[in-house]
């Protein structure tokens, strides 16, 4: 039987460690990192994926997540599932499980909650409004409600960010869905601010951009699950997760200010991002001047394995300039790659902290995760202080990590 329920943490969290008092009967989840929003036994063929997270304008908490694997409805008609909370996180509430969405983005847009991803697994470009905080939504029938753009889609819960006028948000398509990764074109979508965002005619489809399985000597296995960024000159970028055999690398493409063309340099254009291989999400923080993610990196102990399949460890990171990145500090690691992971974390800025909720692979009492990548709870965690975190500050000291002290 699927469990679904809410836990009160009676505790604290320090570095994403919960220690909270279970009901009489219930399954302890008691060496789980983070406060558990959801938890789907992998006995149920279903997996948590595509974690996103928003705050309402009455500070309210909202986060969700779709559901993959044999168990579930994604490749027809997917399910997203809607949780709220009204104390910063400590407690969550279910309140909507959405059906035909996927990929999905929430984002808050003059005071509206909205849902932006696709249909289903590869399929149309949908968006839905919520006025209700999330318990209702809009279905996106036609082009006049919700419909997007009819095709192949493919993206993850990435930024929806305003600039010049626009709201921006990075998709891609793909010419092969037998084909992970190198059939995947990045396209950009966006709209005026003040439209409705339900019309899809006030949207604005880029052109597609294919990649070249000869970039980087012939270790370009595609980039997918882009952010919009604005870099430091006030250019427009969409900076995508490379599939590359030692990982490590992030493309930047640069979007037309119209939004309809995108351009992309191979000698120019790949950075060295720690954790490029995975799922990731970058923001700008005025006050420290830097952009700042959370990553899945490779630390030196776990080097030699598939970098787009270790995600064990979880790292802040941060740059002055979206070219230039340093780990700042690990968040959040388990010494086993196979059957644990803190993957596809979706974050925002709260004051001095981070909050974040997390595609979480962990020990349950039906014997765990799947494996790594077949995460079995979602889960949400403040990070606290977040500018001034360092190595020191790592959940494990640097030499468990293969680091030099």
């Amino acid at each position: 039987m699927r469990l679904h329920r809410v836990l009160i943490r009676v505790g604290i969290i320090a570095f994403g460690v919960l220690v909270w008092s279970p009901a009489e009967g219930e399954p302890t989840h008691k060496t789980v990192p983070g406060v558990v929003v959801d938890h789907s036994p992998r006995t149920t063929g279903i997996y948590i994926g595509s974690p996103s997270l928003a705050v309402l304008p009455d500070g309210t908490y909202v986060a969700s997540h779709d559901e993959f694997g044999p168990g579930s409805t994604e490749h027809e008609r997917a399910k997203t599932r809607v949780f709220i909370s009204k104390d910063r996180g400590e407690s969550w509430q279910h309140v909507a499980d959405v059906e035909g969405q996927f990929w999905s983005t929430l984002f808050v847009h003059r005071g509206h909650l909205y849902l932006l991803g696709t249909w289903s697994h590869y399929g149309n470009l949908v968006i839905r409004r919520s006025q209700d905080g999330g318990r209702t939504w809009t279905s996106p029938d036609d082009e006049k409600s919700g419909l997007l753009a009819k095709g192949r889609f493919h993206c993850a819960p990435v930024p929806v960010v305003e600039h010049s006028g626009r709201i921006w948000r990075a998709v891609e398509d793909t010419t092969n869905p037998r084909q992970w990764g190198r059939s995947f074109r990045a396209r950009v979508i966006s709209a005026p601010t003040d439209a409705d965002l339900l019309v899809a005619d006030n949207w604005t489809l880029s052109n597609p951009l294919p990649g070249d399985s000869s970039w980087l000597d012939g270790g370009f296995g595609g980039f997918l699950e882009g952010n919009i960024v604005i870099g430091p000159a006030g250019e427009i970028l969409n900076i995508l997760r490379v599939a590359y055999p030692e990982g490590g690398k992030a493309a930047v493409l640069h979007v037309a200010r119209d939004g309809r063309t995108l351009r992309f340099d191979p000698h120019e254009d790949f950075v060295d991002f720690p954790g490029g291989a995975k799922k990731f999400t970058i923001r700008f923080d005025p006050q420290s001047r830097r952009y700042w993610s959370l990553v899945n990196w490779v630390p030196p102990r776990h080097q030699g394995l598939d970098a787009a399949r270790v995600r064990n460890t979880l790292a802040l990171v941060a740059s002055p300039d979206l070219r230039h990145w340093e780990i700042r500090t690990v968040l959040l690691y388990h010494s086993d790659t196979q059957r644990h992971a803190f993957q596809y974390p979706d974050w925002l800025f709260d004051g001095d902290d981070i909050i974040a909720a997390i595609r979480t692979a962990y020990d349950d009492e039906a014997g765990g995760a799947h494996n790594a990548h077949d995460a079995n709870y979602l889960t949400f965690h403040r990070f606290k202080c977040f500018r001034d975190l360092t190595m020191r500050d790592s959940v494990v000291p640097p030499a468990e990590l293969g680091l030099q002290e």
